[in-house]
């Protein structure tokens, strides 16, 4: 459904329901949350609620989506926005690490999801560019070191393919922690990739895994 365009008065409510609603889908799991919690969480009424989500509440899911797929990246910044340095990405690798680890065994963004069905239009495309998103920053990361460390350093690494592997191996280990609780294997992940281009665009000696 096309949306009348909103005015700032009007933008920041709907923002301000999406966060209140973000927050109650976290405490209480998307399965059994209804559209009046939402409602009591934001001091909004049924009438105001269906002004800004007219289709209901899978379209509030969806805007919920949105918000908890931005927040990924919000919560590695500014660290992912200036990989410029291995010290960057140390301290890049320690957010990550501690953003999921304080996450546990569950994902939001993946149980909205399930909620409202990946077939649901708009859907996919939140987490296609999620991780468009994701994989680009690390690209320009890749970049960024590799210029740093002198003409002709790195000059057969593939800077896409090696960003898109760092980010399948993150959610490998992402993937294996919210089924163990474990956070090993998403930190082998983290630190053996970092490893890796450490070792083909630094010409100094490579730093050891932790």
């Amino acid at each position: 459904m096309r949306h009348k365009e909103l005015t700032a008065k009007g933008k920041a409510t709907r923002r301000r329901i999406v966060e209140g609603a973000a927050e109650v889908l976290r405490e209480r799991g998307v399965g059994t949350v209804t559209l009046d919690d939402v409602m009591a969480r934001t001091g909004t009424s049924k009438s105001q609620l269906f002004h800004y989500f007219p289709d209901g509440k899978d379209e509030l899911l969806l805007a919920v989506a949105r918000f908890e797929a931005a927040q990924v990246l919000e919560d590695q910044q500014p660290y992912l926005g200036r990989l410029e340095s291995w010290e960057d990405w140390e301290r890049w690798r320690d957010v990550v690490v501690a953003r999921y680890e304080t996450q546990g065994d569950t994902c939001p963004l993946g149980s909205l999801f399930l909620q409202v069905g990946r077939s649901t239009p708009g859907a996919r495309s939140i987490v296609v560019e999620l991780l468009r998103q994701w994989q680009e920053s690390l690209a320009a990361g890749i970049r960024a070191v590799r210029a740093d460390s002198g003409p002709g350093t790195g000059v057969d690494v593939d800077v896409d393919a090696r960003a898109a592997a760092l980010l399948a191996a993150i959610q490998g280990g992402v993937s294996i922690l919210l089924s163990t609780g474990r956070s090993d294997h998403l930190r082998a992940a983290l630190d053996q990739g970092i490893a890796d281009l450490r070792r083909d665009l630094d010409p100094a000696p490579a730093a050891t895994p932790r």
